[in-house]
């Protein structure tokens, strides 16, 4: 693994996900592999469980981590090819990135969408200029499109409690209402790596006009009925988003698209996820995140194992280059 991006950087998912629960059961097997390197962790926007769990995972592996908060910290940096840089930006990240790179043998980046221009939000302008600047390897900690690390902690959680040899789990997807604009990035990435990995029946659910990019749906079942969706579903995440075709709007904040217990009577006993923070009695209540059917604090636990996999597998790419 050279970087990770994207689900398509995973290479073999169930392996990857292996890898993340043999760590889980013993987290210092492999407490060498990244002595002596160095780990940068740079945040432009603010983190809690994608943070800590990453820090801890490098540290499980051997390695220095080093938290940079970019956008309290440092100078305000410039993204565009060509800029005249006569206003707020100070430093370009064709200079700052390289010098990064020096200091370190992999970074993390944790950025955010403007959600006001779709087309420079999804060019994914952040990431891609560390990974063509930098010279080192990169992780994604969060983009404005993707949270690759939380999709794969998903998708271990999901295998860790489905425990059925003969079928597939059911997976669904629904929309939740919040009470502001939240970007694409956890819907698109768990479409994207549920999709790719291929070992569900993944279903999308949520009001008119809150399509996602088709480019991280397609292979998923879609419908705009919640209770359809529901049926029989083994596991239900919940999360919000903003629209996509008119860009970072709220068009339907209805509390009705809620998932309560009642709904939940139209599931197989699901488990009910969400990526957190979560907005309580807002996207879901007290009842059902109080209760058994709530595996979201096992689900942010896990974040640990995600990042431990792949730091490791980077760190052994790295080791055999």
């Amino acid at each position: 693994m050279k970087h990770f991006i994207t689900a398509a950087d995973a290479g073999n998912i169930d392996i990857l996900a292996a890898k993340a629960l043999a760590f889980k059961t013993n987290p210092l097997m492999a407490q060498q592999l990244g002595r002596g390197k160095r780990i940068g962790l740079l945040f432009l926007n603010p983190s809690l469980r994608t943070r800590l769990s990453t820090q801890v995972a490098a540290q499980q592996l051997g390695m220095d981590a080093i938290v940079f908060n970019v956008d309290k910290e440092g100078w305000a940096l410039e993204f565009e090819d060509g800029a005249i840089m006569s206003g707020n930006t100070v430093e370009h990240v064709k200079d700052a990135a390289p010098v990064m790179g020096s200091y370190f043998d992999m970074l993390c980046i944790r950025t955010f969408p403007s959600l006001k221009n779709r087309k420079d939000d999804y060019a994914e302008l952040v990431i891609q200029s560390f990974v063509q600047y930098a010279g080192v390897p990169i992780i994604s900690l969060e983009s404005a499109t993707l949270h690759p690390l939380q999709s794969l902690t998903d998708i271990i959680t999901i295998k860790e409690q489905f425990a059925s040899n003969t079928r597939k789990p059911k997976v669904v997807l629904t929309w939740a209402p919040h009470v502001k604009a939240l970007p694409q990035c956890v819907a698109n990435s768990f479409a994207q790596w549920m999709n790719t990995w291929g070992g569900a029946d993944f279903v999308i659910t949520h009001p008119d006009h809150y399509e996602l990019d088709t480019r991280y749906t397609t292979g998923a079942y879609i419908t705009t009925n919640q209770q359809e969706a529901l049926a029989d579903a083994d596991f239900v995440y919940v999360k919000n988003w903003s629209t996509y075709t008119d860009y970072g709007k709220i068009y339907n904040n209805d509390p009705g698209w809620m998932l309560t217990p009642d709904k939940l009577q139209f599931t197989h006993q699901a488990k009910v996820m969400h990526c957190l923070p979560v907005r309580r009695n807002v996207e879901l209540p007290d009842e059902i995140l109080d209760s058994s059917a709530s595996i979201v604090t096992l689900q942010a636990a896990n974040r640990v194992w995600a990042a431990q996999a792949v730091i490791a597998s980077i760190l052994e790419t790295s080791n055999t280059a």
